[in-house]
């Protein structure tokens, strides 16, 4: 067992991970910029070092400041949490050649998953269904590139290898464009990941966006835990995400779970991780894999009873799955909605000090935030200040629950995104089950003037 932990990050996550260090008996080493002295985990942390000024460049991302307070505060291990360097195989590598246990997959685990091609090259392997592509970066052959585009048909996009948040990609919808698009991508990909190798897929226009949450150690022991929902989107932002997805057959669960927990064992991971896909017409298509917790993760625990940061905390410690396949039973409906400060009609981020909260609670509610009455949310991170998850016996029921939890919640002194999600859960729509990944964009533009 780890005997104290560095939490390298900030917010919700942030609060989530000391909980569950404070329920497993592990003390906690809260890091965090000038700014960010009276977030809630940095008050309830053991111990707390301030590694720089407000930007996230001059603070969370400094890897140096990070390992160096490991190191003053005799730390065994660091949790990254998710963004910031969470998915940085250099800093994953910086961390365990400093003797220090890194949270999260093995730092050439996260080369190679989040290199795109090899991602996909490592999935195919690994029996798990692919989108049709080029497989493999495309060359300076403009003649071979077309044949490709012509096999694979229009429209097709263009992805960097590095890219990744909806960065990096452009779709294209004729070969008369398709060079040209390929050549700005390469340019943009170059500038804003250090790699400008792009390959092609066929767009696929009305999926959906399911993802399959698994957990696996280093004994060779890999497990899923179900699937969650993630369509409702802006610009490839998730907004609103479930568990299970709806219309997904237990047979199909059990073929895509299974698939993806044998591709763990087959690529050697370890800790938690969350296989993403394009799902349509009943076909499922490998997009990427996530080497890291997910913001959408407490949907699966809330079904499954799991808690997968204590799962991820004592596979780093070297123990064994606590669960097998056969003890993962799916137990009702789960729905998140993420809840940003910021204006909920142009989505500016809406930054300023909380004069009043009040959150929502009742059976089945669960709310994820670091907020607080007086808290000042920063200008210079993420958005999102908490997540509001429902539980219900089924998605009926959830539905309806998040709808008074919504109703409920009371957050003065900046602007939220409550509105919106108040009118996405009661939109019919998306209480039918089952919308796109376009769903939410196009319901937008209707709403505009």
């Amino acid at each position: 067992m780890k005997e104290k932990i560095v939490i390298a990050n900030r917010g919700e996550i942030a609060l989530r991970i000391l909980r569950a260090c404070h329920e497993l008996g592990i003390g906690t080493v809260a890091v965090h910029s000038e700014v960010d002295r009276n977030l809630k985990h940095v008050r309830l942390a053991d111990e707390t070092v301030c590694i720089g000024p407000a930007p996230s460049i001059d603070s969370y991302l400094q890897i140096p400041a990070i390992i160096s307070a490991a190191e003053v505060t005799d730390a065994v291990a660091i949790h990254p949490g998710y963004g910031f360097l969470s998915e940085n195989a250099d800093f994953a590598e910086r961390v365990e050649n400093s003797g220090f246990t890194f949270i999260g997959p093995k730092p050439e685990t996260i080369r190679t998953m989040g290199d795109k091609i090899k991602a996909i090259e490592m999935m195919k392997k690994a029996g798990v269904p692919c989108v049709p592509g080029s497989d493999g970066p495309l060359n300076k052959n403009n003649k071979q590139t077309l044949n490709i585009a012509r096999k694979i048909g229009y429209p097709v996009i263009i992805k960097a290898s590095g890219g990744g948040g909806g960065r990096g990609m452009r779709v294209v919808h004729s070969e008369a464009t398709l060079l040209n698009a390929i050549s700005l991508t390469k340019a943009e990909a170059g500038a804003a990941f250090g790699n400008d190798e792009v390959y092609m897929e066929k767009f696929l226009e009305t999926p959906r966006h399911v993802e399959f949450q698994v957990l696996a150690d280093q004994h060779g022991n890999a497990i899923h835990l179900g699937e969650r929902d993630c369509s409702m989107q802006r610009r490839h932002q998730k907004v609103v995400e479930e568990a299970p997805a709806p219309g997904i057959t237990e047979a199909l669960r059990k073929k895509m779970g299974d698939r993806c927990a044998e591709a763990c064992r087959t690529i050697g991971y370890r800790g938690a991780g969350t296989f993403e896909f394009l799902y349509e017409d009943g076909e499922f298509y490998f997009i990427e894999m996530n080497t890291r917790v997910q913001v959408e993760h407490p949907v699966t625990e809330m079904v499954t009873g799991v808690d997968i940061i204590k799962e991820q905390i004592l596979i780093s410690a070297g123990e064994k799955l606590r669960y097998k396949q056969e003890d993962i039973q799916i137990r009702g409906h789960a729905i998140e909605c993420r809840i940003n400060a910021e204006d909920p009609s142009n989505f500016m981020p809406c930054p300023g000090t909380i004069t009043q909260f009040h959150p929502a609670g009742g059976p089945g509610i669960r709310l994820d935030t670091h907020i607080y009455n007086g808290y000042t949310v920063p200008q210079y991170y993420d958005s999102m200040i908490g997540k509001l998850i429902a539980h219900g016996s089924d998605r009926e029921a959830a539905l309806a629950r998040m709808n008074t939890a919504l109703s409920e919640m009371v957050i003065d002194g900046i602007k939220t995104n409550i509105p919106l999600q108040c009118d996405i859960i009661s939109d019919e729509g998306f209480k039918a089950g089952g919308v796109n990944i376009h769903y939410l964009e196009k319901k937008l533009g209707m709403q505009q003037p």
